[in-house]
């Protein structure tokens, strides 16, 4: 079933679904396991539930989210009303500038696949003083898991994805009465000290307490004690001087794999719909990574992009390029010298007659977006 057709489905048959949740026997489907790939190669599973079941887990969630959001931690950002990844960003920089200049970097391995069902249930319980609310999360949680059509028993861990995925309160709480200072959002967390020696006593803590407390394993391959500079956070960095908010080298590559698909010179598509593709992909992109302060970067994957597009466009033209150039303003001798290089179109692409014919005000006038603000002329 579609998201779309939930809502034929409940008028039909949420008196019979609404029967099942009052005397506590609805059972809900076996989540579909989806796997998708990750920068490091890896595979992601993610677990959908069907769209009746996410609309309950959603509907119990927001009465549940009210009675434990008070007693949630400031530092702590992911998916919780009125917070996001950028005021998580903002708060480590905050704190790297007051002078803690080292960082705890705690990755947790496989930490969704990992949840013991029977601790979270009892932090779940501290918050919810309804049993059949109790008992229905917690079939959620055991549900299972279809796996190429089998279904397979969930004995812990929770899907990554569905809302009621939980939260490292705990944790919080445990570094707050430590007197640390940390910025955490979901699983990803960044502990902050003044010095490598005491980044390492931090870490050996806390991957101990995770360990024997909370039964999570640390991936020491992934954390790190070391400088801010050298590690990301939520798809950033800081610089070396002044701890200005920059976007990370592995979020830049990712993102110019992106365009290289989109731009690839054999797709064939005409060269207003790549700009439309683009900007959709670029739009979204800026909406997160939007907060960066250090804008060098950008501006180069800004010439980058255009350049991709002229490498497109020529390529394009094919045995009309000569025409083309003329047409757009480019003088007989370098629409020739140009038309008849041997260089291949990513080398011409670079060259005067290139980007007089289609400069960088066509781009903006065709609705690309620009990744740093233009400079004031």
């Amino acid at each position: 079933m579609t998201v779309d057709q939930l809502g034929v489905h409940l008028k039909a048959n949420w008196p019979s679904i609404r029967a099942q949740l009052v005397d506590g026997s609805y059972q809900p489907k076996p989540v579909k396991r989806v796997e998708i790939p990750k920068p490091d190669g890896r595979k992601r599973q993610l677990g959908i539930p069907t769209v009746v079941d996410r609309f309950i887990q959603q509907a119990v969630a927001q009465v549940v989210q009210q009675q434990w959001e008070p007693h949630f931690h400031p530092n702590s950002y992911g998916f919780r009303p009125g917070r996001n990844a950028h005021q998580a960003m903002r708060h480590a920089q905050t704190t790297i500038r007051q002078g803690y200049g080292w960082v705890v970097d705690i990755d947790l391995e496989a930490f969704f696949d990992r949840v013991n069902h029977d601790r979270l249930m009892v932090r779940v319980r501290k918050h919810v003083d309804a049993p059949d609310v109790l008992q229905l999360i917690n079939r959620f949680l055991k549900g299972g898991v279809q796996v190429n059509g089998q279904t397979q028993a969930t004995m812990q861990g929770v899907p990554q994805g569905g809302p009621l995925s939980p939260v490292l309160d705990e944790l919080d709480w445990k570094l707050q009465t430590q007197g640390h200072r940390f910025a955490r959002y979901a699983d990803d967390c960044n502990i902050f000290v003044k010095s490598q020696r005491a980044g390492q006593r931090v870490m050996r803590n806390v991957t101990r307490y995770l360990r024997n407390t909370l039964r999570l394993t640390v991936n020491v391959n992934k954390s790190a004690v070391d400088r801010p500079k050298n590690r990301k956070f939520l798809g950033f960095t800081v610089s070396r001087n002044g701890a200005r908010i920059k976007v990370a080298d592995k979020a830049i590559e990712k993102l110019k794999d992106t365009i290289r698909a989109l731009t690839r010179r054999t797709r064939g598509h005409r060269l207003v719909d790549i700009v439309q593709e683009l900007k959709t992909a670029l739009t979204g992109w800026k909406a997160y990574f939007g907060i960066a302060e250090v804008l060098s970067p950008l501006r180069e994957i800004d010439k980058w992009v255009r350049r991709r597009i002229r490498c497109y466009a020529w390529k394009q033209w094919g045995s009309a390029g000569y025409r083309e150039l003329r047409k757009r303003g480019v003088t007989v001798r370098e629409a020739w010298n140009t038309s008849k290089s041997a260089h291949g179109p990513w080398r011409l692409s670079k060259t005067p007659a290139l980007n007089l014919a289609l400069p960088a005000k066509l781009f903006r006038q065709m609705g690309l977006p620009e990744l740093a603000p233009v400079k004031a002329a």
